[in-house]
């Protein structure tokens, strides 16, 4: 449970202290014990996936590709904040430093701004499977799929670059207790106490960028595919057509619909306690609900992982029979 003699006793006048996500609830060692096995579903489904995606040569397409680069990304957007909180809640030192601060902030940043680019580059990579066959291969070959790759990380660390500094270079004159249980800017800042409205700025100019251009990109894709499809004669071409779709489609609406609520909505349409959890859903339900929706819902990769399950239960038998 939160120990508060401990954390005070480990804090320096410039440390931030998180609240965690449960704070002192009565079945709160109950609700971190779930959080972990979340925490660990997400590292397992996540490194998974990856490991599948490099394994097996029926995976190596553009789609694959960058469904492994989301797995990364998830696997590290856990990382960055679920490590902290849980060390914080079994040592019961929730302090943070700033450094430690500004690091969480960093990746988080960087992390989302990657993401929303990428989920905006799967969109397009569907239109023009489905919407441009022909053209498909050439479209999106290898170096055109590494070379938008590669975009979403410089932007998304862009990102990062920009806002962390800005957010991190303001005076905290209140109470050093961020209502959260990681350092998110818009926690961070209700601390405090100088004029924010040039963060608030760059922020919405930032979401603009990261958000809005993504969600052009993703809007006018699948308009484009759904009008294709509804054209279509064949229903068994509809249905494969709607169900490759329809995964990518679940995961936009989780991601960016979390995000919009807890960015870009003025203030006073959400309360702190209310933006904690929804940034707990999009930081740990997410990267577990990612891998599942993908896996699940796509017969080439739960096809793959029954045929390594397969190839590895007759090595052993091979193996076995040696001995």
């Amino acid at each position: 449970m939160y120990s508060g003699s401990q954390t005070s006793q480990n804090q320096t006048s410039s440390d931030f202290i998180l609240v965690g996500l449960f704070g002192e609830t009565k079945h709160a060692l109950l609700l971190y014990t779930a959080t972990f096995i979340f925490f660990l579903m997400a590292l397992a489904g996540n490194a998974l996936l990856i490991i599948l995606v490099h394994l097996e040569p029926r995976l190596h397409t553009p789609m694959y590709f960058f469904i492994s680069q989301l797995s990364l990304m998830d696997l590290m957007y856990i990382s960055v904040t679920v490590p902290k909180m849980l060390l914080g809640q079994v040592t019961g030192d929730h302090t943070i430093s700033p450094s430690g601060c500004g690091i969480q902030i960093f990746f988080y940043l960087t992390l989302a701004g990657a993401e929303f680019l990428l989920l905006s580059v799967m969109a397009y990579d569907r239109y023009a499977a489905i919407c441009r066959p022909l053209h498909y291969p050439l479209l999106m070959n290898q170096k055109v799929c590494v070379c938008l790759v590669s975009g979403c990380w410089f932007l998304g660390m862009v990102d990062g670059f920009v806002v962390t500094p800005i957010a991190m270079n303001f005076p905290f004159c209140h109470s050093r207790k961020i209502l959260s249980f990681f350092c998110e800017a818009p926690a961070l800042l209700k601390l405090s106490c100088s004029d924010i409205s040039l963060y608030k700025m760059i922020m919405y100019l930032c979401c603009v960028l990261m958000v809005l251009i993504p969600i052009v990109v993703i809007s006018s894709s699948y308009a484009l595919i759904l009008h294709l499809i509804h054209r279509m004669s064949s229903s068994e071409s509809r249905r494969k057509a709607f169900a490759t779709c329809s995964s990518h489609m679940i995961v936009v609406l989780l991601f960016f619909g979390a995000t919009i609520y807890t960015y870009m909505l003025p203030d006073s349409y959400h309360t702190a306690e209310q933006d904690m959890m929804v940034s707990a859903f999009y930081t740990i339900i997410t990267p577990v609900l990612n891998p599942l929706i993908y896996s699940l819902r796509n017969k080439d990769d739960t096809g793959a992982l029954r045929s390594r399950m397969q190839s590895g239960l007759i090595l052993r038998k091979v193996v076995k029979k040696k001995s």
